[in-house]
């Protein structure tokens, strides 16, 4: 079974008291209730064919219904995140966090009814100081916050 790939952008910016993330609290139902470990940066799957960049651009679009700022792409690597090797470029970037769309998925809700319900991907998106970012992020994308915060 071929391994799932997942790409995405951590957008930052630098403020007063350091460096900031763009993080999204994940939509659904299954992360209603959590706020702790229950962020993620925009990111998504990608078939094989697909170059990683293209998937991260993708995923940004689709996720916050808005364009990738322009800047230059800095790699963070890879992590493996709940099975998946997951790829991210840091950008230095601003946007207001009001003026997200978020896409949409669907899913049977409640389990076993039958009944599909639509949720949004992102339910919030917010700017956060590395220090509480490492809080919000889920675990496996930890390791991107220390990469961003060792090139900053």
């Amino acid at each position: 079974m071929p391994v799932k790939r997942s790409a995405g952008i951590l957008l930052y910016r630098r403020a007063e008291d350091g460096i900031e993330v763009l993080l999204g609290h994940m939509g659904g139902p299954f992360w209603a209730r959590k706020d702790a470990a229950a962020w993620t940066m925009p990111k998504g799957e990608y078939p094989p064919e697909e170059p990683p960049e293209t998937a991260a651009r993708r995923e940004f679009t689709e996720e916050l219904g808005l364009p990738v700022p322009p800047g230059d792409w800095v790699p963070l690597g890879e992590v493996r995140q709940s099975g998946k090797t997951v790829t991210a470029w840091a950008l230095a970037g601003d946007l207001d966090p009001d003026t997200v769309v978020p896409g949409t998925f669907e899913m049977e809700w409640p389990p076993r009814s039958g009944r599909t319900q639509e949720f949004p991907e992102l339910d919030r998106v917010a700017w956060f100081p590395l220090a509480e970012a490492t809080e919000k992020i889920v675990k496996g994308q930890r390791d991107f916050l220390d990469r961003l915060a060792g090139m900053t």
